[in-house]
């Protein structure tokens, strides 16, 4: 899964440093990271590649002995096609431009080649939002400042605190003997199939969502609800949470157009997917197809 960039090892213990010249920085605009490509690979801008733009750097965390960065551009600064610094920055168009480097859709890191940049550029996008959102308290209004012995913004006026937000959310496996249910997004541009999931609401286990999210989605219910496994998805701000289950009495399935465009029954025989090494679902997917997941015959 993107996670798992083993022998690299990601160290997210929150430091209080500011970036040495060859510590890479991550710089956003709205859904898009700047980005390179050398010999393949993916890349980031170092500090010494920032030619003194005015910044706050975040310190984001560590791979190995590599340090990642957040830049934070100076409001009213840009640079322009030359390289040269100057007014007028909008937050229509990016602040930043380096020669050599371009602006790509951060969904680019489910693909993109260095496994371990990818997950450190998706992850980082994560904390971008975060710190986008957070600006300002919510309490009062006034300007948020990060602090520095944790990771977290507070208020100086209120001492308001607010931590990177995580949303927990499952992914469902719900099988009927030898088959499995799979299904596809309503008007999201991710097309291929998927499993039931959603997110966990107030007041409710991680089990209790799963037997609501299959029962809103496809009108089933569900049984034998075994968790399978984790995984931490910066794409929407999430630690996913594997389940499979089994079937529980009639196999009509009853769509919610408004969440799936169609969902149905599938034997081993009849997937056609391969596994992507990004995401839970997939692997999820995969652990059926090869049989080591197996439903409870009726």
């Amino acid at each position: 899964m993107i996670q798992d960039i083993y022998p690299k090892v990601y160290h997210n213990e929150y430091q209080d440093t500011k970036p040495e010249e060859n510590d890479f920085i991550l710089v956003f605009h709205k859904n898009t990271a700047l980005v390179r490509f050398r010999e393949g690979k993916l890349r980031y801008p170092t500090l010494k590649e920032m030619g003194g733009f005015p910044c706050d750097y975040y310190y984001l965390f560590s791979i190995d002995n590599y340090k990642y960065f957040l830049a934070h551009p100076a409001e009213g600064w840009k640079r322009n096609e030359s390289g040269e610094i100057v007014s007028g920055f909008s937050h229509d168009e990016p602040a930043i431009i380096l020669e050599g480097y371009r602006y790509e859709n951060v969904s680019i890191f489910r693909t993109a080649d260095s496994r371990h940049t990818a997950f450190a550029g998706i992850t980082a996008h994560h904390l971008f939002g975060w710190y986008q959102t957070n600006q300002f308290c919510g309490r009062c209004g006034r300007k948020m400042k990060p602090d520095h012995k944790e990771r977290m913004l507070f208020c100086p006026g209120c001492h308001n605190m607010v931590y990177p937000r995580i949303s927990p959310a499952v992914i469902v496996g719900v099988l009927n003997g030898d088959k499995i249910l799979m299904s596809k997004y309503a008007g999201r541009s991710y097309t291929n199939y998927a499993l039931i999931a959603g997110f966990t609401e107030i007041g409710e286990s991680a089990e209790q969502t799963v037997a609501r999210e299959v029962m809103e989605e496809v009108g089933l219910k569900v049984k034998n609800i075994r968790y399978y496994k984790s995984q931490p998805w910066a794409f929407s701000g999430s630690l996913l949470m594997g389940f499979f289950c089994d079937l529980d009495g009639d196999d009509q399935i009853r769509l919610d157009t408004s969440e799936l465009a169609e969902a149905g029954w599938y034997s081993r025989d009849e997937i056609s997917l391969e596994n992507d090494n990004v995401s839970l679902t997939r692997e999820m997917i995969m652990m059926f197809k090869e049989g080591k997941i197996k439903g409870t015959l009726r």
